[in-house]
């Protein structure tokens, strides 16, 4: 799977700009139309994506989807992530969005409060028990469901075997501990990390990384990043600047992790220096399997996340397909909406082992896969399933409110910022943006 696509269900997704419409205020109520409609043939619902990896597990289901619904045709518009969240609010101003699209948590809000997209919990209510309960409450605003989920991320921590084995690290419980008591983990990085001569081997990758570091450290200390009204409160909860200062003492203070020069503005350093043999643990997401199965070239493995004092609190994040409230075609359009919310119609997600599929039933389709090519991936399943967890961004300014604290948090990754000072900076930053 290509990093740069499915990195963005969190990562990726809080970097990418919202549009000139939707930031500057303007209006993005369309005009009661949509992309898709009638035909000679029959009626054309249009399914817009953003990840051309996924694209034929998407037409497998489709083909599929035809057999059984001969009068409608899904067809899928590919848009490059570059140019995805630039088009939808041009599309949503100039009444040409397509009936059904990909979405992320950071640009739906806005969208919901417009009213432009259908109502699933009120009209797929029968199928929401079949997908997975982050990713609907995730995707759940104002009492109700905005759209049928359909790949999910969970954390988990790649290591390498041949390096943990010979540092005698057991890397199936490792637990971190800012106060130190119980910590083993910091002993298995301080061990797994070394120098030989240019070459570093690092033990652990703490990163200016959203998604598979600073929010599952906050949520395994019992902190959080924002609270239900959707403010910030990370720099005023001392729990979170706890963890926080434990995650930027592991680059600057431990040195077991590359430098914050290299990995601030390079998300995939981290990777890399796994892939390439030079890192020993590797905490990521669903997101990055592929890539570690085509680019690492030793005996690796798949353990839980760390734990921290709360536990094991990870992050969990999804993607759902929507559906334009002003459509040619609510039937069909909703008829495509059921397919991709059931277990046959994501099962090719699943079974091609892209991505991970947020519809519960199908999700052993990805174990099997993962199982057939020799990789365990039980610890992520664990990790989709497990109910005590990190909340990922919300909001309908979320990745607004986001990007203003990155410049300040960077420069406490870099160490040039206190990470107090620097925490309380970003939240007051971040508060102002979402704010307007």
């Amino acid at each position: 799977m290509s990093t740069v696509t499915r990195r963005n269900l969190l990562r990726g997704g809080l970097a990418a700009g919202l549009g000139t419409a939707a930031l500057s205020g303007c209006s993005i109520a369309d005009d009661g139309t949509s992309s898709g409609g009638s035909s000679g043939s029959g009626t054309t619902v249009t399914v817009r994506l953003w990840d051309d990896t996924v694209q034929p597990a998407y037409e497998k289901s489709f083909e599929a989807f035809r057999a059984k619904n001969p009068g409608i045709t899904p067809k899928i518009e590919m848009v490059p992530w570059a140019s995805y969240w630039d088009k939808l609010p041009a599309d949503v101003a100039g009444g040409t969005l397509p009936d059904v699209l990909w979405i992320n948590s950071s640009n739906f809000g806005v969208y919901v409060d417009s009213g432009t997209f259908l109502n699933v919990g009120e009209e797929l209510s029968d199928a929401v028990g079949g997908w997975q309960k982050t990713v609907v409450d995730q995707y759940t605003r104002k009492g109700s469901l905005w759209g049928v989920p359909q790949l999910s991320d969970a954390i988990g921590l790649f290591y390498n075997r041949q390096l943990v084995q010979g540092a005698g690290v057991d890397p199936s419980n490792l637990t971190w501990n800012p106060a130190g008591t119980g910590d083993t983990f910091l002993p298995a990085a301080k061990a797994l990390t070394r120098a030989e001569g240019a070459r570093t081997q690092y033990g652990f990758n703490a990163a200016y990384d959203l998604q598979a570091i600073f929010y599952d450290f906050v949520g395994s200390n019992g902190g959080r990043w924002q609270a239900d009204d959707d403010s910030y409160v990370f720099g005023d909860d001392p729990k979170s600047v706890e963890a926080m200062r434990y995650v930027v003492d592991l680059i600057n203070r431990d040195e077991v992790s590359p430098s914050a020069a290299d990995t601030n503005d390079n998300g995939d350093f981290s990777r890399d220096q796994f892939t390439q043999g030079t890192m020993a643990l590797f905490q990521s997401g669903t997101y990055n399997l592929k890539n570690v199965a085509d680019g690492a070239q030793f005996d690796w493995g798949i353990a839980p996340g760390l734990t921290g004092p709360a536990g094991r609190v990870l992050v969990t994040n999804g993607i759902v397909a929507v559906g334009n409230a002003k459509t040619k075609d609510k039937d069909a359009t909703l008829k495509v909406l059921e397919w991709l919310g059931s277990e046959e119609g994501a099962a090719p997600i699943g079974a091609e082992g892209a991505a991970f599929p947020a519809v519960t039933a199908a999700q052993q389709t990805y174990l099997d896969y993962w199982k057939g090519q020799g990789v365990d991936v039980q610890p992520f399943l664990d990790a989709a399933a497990a109910t005590d967890v990190m909340p990922a961004p919300h909001g309908p300014r979320a990745q607004t409110g986001q990007a203003a604290a990155d410049e300040v948090l960077k420069e406490v990754f870099l160490g040039r910022v206190p990470v107090a000072e620097g925490m309380k900076q970003a939240q007051d930053a971040a508060n102002a943006a979402i704010r307007g």
